[in-house]
């Protein structure tokens, strides 16, 4: 159990050390972003409970809807909710980089959970596949939804409003597109593998862009005090 344990929580706390160490800005408080990781875990009950009622009951006609656009739209929007209650009006929230650590804390956070439960179903023989794909896409749609986060808590006027609605879209879009991939190819490695190539480019993208958007901030914050 042990084994299991750390299998499934090694791949989450990889990717997260791996974001939070590019913060070059200031140290997070440790507890903000335990309890954003601790959101996104309590997340998955609700989650998979609301996903296997509407499976139960047969809401849905159409197992497109079932499998990828249903799951889709409740991940993200959970997880956006949160960041918007938990995070977004918080006094630690200082830089546009402290999106990318709240988002794929919260990510993460709901991915580790969902990883432990699938492994003490299917094992540790899915481990490596599992950590490839669904944590780190979860990790990477965290991020992408962070750095716009980002964005309209640091943009003035109401261009702030619409990056913030542009943050839910934009993951959505990506998990969508994820989904859809592993429901329509019967050998997922033809489709998936170049779209995980494309996400990890374009999360990284987004990091160096947010590293970008935060020494602006100092900057212009800096040269405001007299």
């Amino acid at each position: 159990m042990i084994i299991l344990l750390t299998v499934a929580i090694a791949p989450s706390l990889a990717l997260f050390s791996y974001f939070y160490l590019r913060d070059q800005f200031a140290a997070e408080p440790s507890k903000l972003l335990f309890q954003c990781f601790i959101y996104g875990a309590v997340l998955t009950f609700p989650i998979l409970f609301i996903q296997y009622v509407f499976e139960f009951e047969g809401v849905f006609d159409q197992l497109f809807n079932q499998r990828v656009l249903f799951p889709s739209i409740l991940e993200e929007f959970f997880k956006w909710l949160v960041l918007i209650i938990a995070v977004y009006r918080h006094v630690d929230f200082e830089d546009p980089y402290d999106g990318i650590l709240y988002g794929a804390s919260v990510s993460l956070g709901f991915a580790t959970v969902e990883n432990v439960l699938f492994l003490m179903e299917f094992g540790l023989e899915t481990a490596f596949i599992r950590a490839f794909l669904p944590v780190s896409s979860h990790a990477l749609f965290g991020v992408v939804m962070g750095y716009y986060l980002g964005r309209a808590k640091f943009t003035k006027g109401s261009n702030g409003t619409i990056w913030l609605a542009f943050a839910f879209v934009s993951s959505l879009s990506l998990h969508l597109i994820y989904n859809s991939i592993l429901y329509i190819n019967t050998s997922w490695s033809y489709g998936v593998i170049p779209f995980m190539l494309f996400l990890w480019w374009f999360g990284l993208r987004k990091v160096k862009q947010a590293h970008q958007l935060s020494l602006t901030h100092y900057h212009n914050n800096s040269s405001m005090l007299p």
